[in-house]
């Protein structure tokens, strides 16, 4: 893998085990669409767009400071995939999966903005998580070049129930909003998540009413890159069953969250029978 840039964009060539459109297109973030080859969403507080020919990675528009600050953590580029996936291809299933899926990095997203679209995810489908984060973000984000920053827990936590009516989010405008309070007072913090354990961190996010299991261990996958967080939907679990009795092989234990993508990507790639 080689880092080069010209005066508007930095380049990856010759990137190994990453594929834009499997990691940005299989359930980890909402916010990205493609167009004419481009990906692009606002992420943070700006519109990012990232296109890839081959094994180059354009992202447009970025200096040296948005690469390596932004970038780098986002689409966690300095981990070695590639030596994970030979790790876990000792077990012949897992083999099977990196080879369709193992393009699929794990996203290193705002813990806010993660915790609250997977809330917003339960009992849910892609396309109407999407429209609720683009209500969310259209009705209480702030309006920059290019579309709607996601807002702040501090803002939603000033919100009453009522106030999400336009999002129709149903029950899930209770969580959303209890979890906004408890971000922005700090009864549940982010920072403080940091420096516990996996299964500390867990129980500190199921302190928001209806965060489950699931949800708080997307949010740590996904929001605080703790890659042995395993999160276990009904899709996940009946995947399991089938192709490994219900257990992990021990290979992949301390790249569970990694695994995990290659399975659920497997399973719905090859149309496997549950």
């Amino acid at each position: 893998m080689v880092i080069k840039n010209d005066e508007k964009n930095f380049y990856i060539v010759g990137a190994e085990c990453f594929s834009l459109a499997d990691t940005l297109d299989c359930g980890q973030a909402f916010r990205w669409a493609e167009q004419d080859g481009v990906w692009q969403a606002v992420v943070g507080q700006k519109l990012r767009r990232v296109s890839q020919q081959g094994d180059t990675i354009t992202f447009f528009d970025c200096q040296k400071e948005e690469f390596e600050n932004f970038y780098m953590p986002y689409f966690d580029i300095k981990r070695d995939y590639k030596k994970i996936i030979d790790t876990v291809a000792e077990n012949e299933v897992l083999s099977a999966a990196t080879a369709v899926a193992g393009g699929i990095r794990i996203l290193r997203q705002d813990p806010w903005e993660t915790l609250c679209s997977f809330i917003i995810s339960q009992n849910n489908n892609i396309p109407r998580i999407k429209g609720i984060i683009d209500r969310l973000c259209e009705n209480f984000g702030e309006k920059i070049e290019g579309g709607y920053t996601f807002p702040s827990a501090e803002r939603i936590a000033a919100l009453s129930i009522d106030d999400l009516a336009p999002l129709r989010s149903g029950f899930r405008a209770k969580y959303i909003i209890d979890a906004a309070k408890k971000f922005a007072d700090g009864t549940v913090s982010p920072e403080r998540i940091e420096s516990l354990s996996t299964d500390e961190a867990r129980a500190e996010l199921m302190k928001i009413y209806g965060v489950g299991e699931k949800v708080a261990d997307c949010a740590l996958l996904f929001g605080f890159s703790r890659i042995d967080a395993f999160p276990k939907d009904v899709w996940i679990k009946r995947a399991m069953t089938v192709l490994f009795d219900g257990v992990l092989p021990e290979c992949a234990v301390p790249f569970a969250g990694i695994v995990q993508q290659y399975i659920f990507h497997y399973a719905r790639m090859t149309k496997l029978s549950f």
